[in-house]
């Protein structure tokens, strides 16, 4: 096997050799071996993708759909993409010029944050927070700065927000996730309002992650973009909503003339998306619009489930309102070493759940539950902890 020349062992692009790799992952690899573990911990959906949606991905296959799609993504895919966000978010963007098409909504948010930050920028991020964004904002040599939304029910208020500001005047963007991964918080129209105000007095952009948009519980999804749209960027895609997550099929909109500069950035990273990923999304957009509400249904009651064994444990999880994730807090009496607490539910109850740390500082003394998995499994996996928690 070859090993690096010694002469080149320190020429690695310093940013990356100081992240570390994704938390989340990590721990996910490092129980994976256990005999009998039930996983509650994957964040994707626990559906297959539709049948008229991979039927469409055969087709387009068939038809010999091989060839580099123009960087933006295909016209028709664009043009469904501005309809669906239309009728379900009231959001009105030109398919030609404030709509590009990616690799999945990572590769949305990575073109995204690129585009923005420049060596020594900084960027906020309300914590607990998907470990992504810190990577990518200190990849491109930007500075984080943490708001740590634990005292205000994991939602970011205008008070913390002018706060943050008013010490980091600035600011280059705010990266804003909800529905949350981990927490499942979803804002209402009413929070999203307040915060408003704060954001038109500073140049800013808002990259507002919202993939999990189709999948929230009791209340309506409102984007950030209805009422600060020259300031919004949004990332959504299809991965969460027709359970597509390893066809790599997201979408950034914007202003144009961010649009503009993101899908430079867009081409150099990967060219164009993939053409039966897209025509399937074109499939689902155009012909599955609800797809995503039977699963949500499905999700709801695992939900349901999941909350009341919970609180029967004498826990006191977050009841989320979107996503799949519920966050809970360990008891003090099993100490806040999330990480040791996971091991531990890993190895002797054999359940698998991710430490809150993983999501930051913010999260410690936390761990995230999936509730996408299997009804069979979500049971298993609570009597299990139930058993142990004894």
């Amino acid at each position: 096997m070859p090993t690096l020349n010694e002469n080149l062992q320190n020429r690695f692009n310093q940013n990356l050799t100081e992240l570390q790799p994704s938390a989340i992952r990590a721990f996910s690899e490092s129980i994976a071996d256990i005999d009998g573990l039930v996983m509650l911990s994957v964040g994707e959906p626990g559906f297959n993708t539709p049948e008229h949606v991979k039927k469409a991905m055969m087709k387009s296959i068939a038809d010999n759909h091989s060839h580099y799609s123009p960087h933006k993504g295909i016209k028709p895919l664009r043009d469904a993409i501005s309809h669906f966000m239309s009728q379900k978010y009231n959001l009105h963007y030109d398919p030609d010029t404030e709509i590009m098409v990616n690799m999945g909504a990572t590769e949305a948010i990575a073109a995204s944050v690129f585009t923005t930050v420049n060596p020594g920028d900084e960027v906020l991020i309300p914590a607990p927070f998907y470990p992504l964004y810190e990577s990518l904002v200190r990849f491109a040599g930007g500075k984080p700065i943490f708001i740590n939304t634990a005292k205000s029910d994991f939602v970011l208020t205008p008070d913390e927000l002018e706060t943050v500001l008013t010490k980091h005047p600035n600011a280059k963007a705010l990266i804003l996730n909800y529905p949350n991964n981990p927490t499942g918080v979803e804002y209402t129209p009413e929070q999203l309002q307040a915060l408003v105000p704060v954001l038109k007095q500073h140049a800013i952009f808002v990259i507002a992650d919202e993939i999990y948009s189709e999948l929230t519980y009791g209340i309506k999804h409102h984007s950030l973009a209805e009422y600060l749209p020259d300031q919004t960027v949004v990332i959504n895609g299809v991965s969460k909503s027709h359970a597509m997550t390893g066809y790599r099929l997201g979408f950034t909109m914007g202003p144009a003339e961010f649009i503009t500069q993101a899908n430079k950035m867009h081409g150099y990273l990967v060219s164009s998306p993939s053409d039966p990923a897209q025509y399937g999304a074109l499939e689902a957009l155009s012909n599955g619009m609800d797809d995503a509400f039977p699963m949500r249904d499905e999700y709801q009651k695992n939900r349901d489930e999941a909350i009341a064994r919970l609180k029967g444990m004498g826990l006191k999880p977050i009841a989320p309102t979107g996503a799949f994730y519920i966050f809970v807090k360990i008891p003090t009496k099993y100490g806040q070493d999330d990480v040791k607490f996971a091991q531990d539910l890993a190895q002797n109850a054999k359940v698998g759940v991710i430490p809150g740390s993983a999501f930051g500082e913010a999260g410690k003394g936390y761990i995230r539950i999936s509730y996408a998995a299997s009804k069979d499994d979500l049971e298993t996996g609570l009597t299990r902890m139930e058993d142990y928690l004894n």
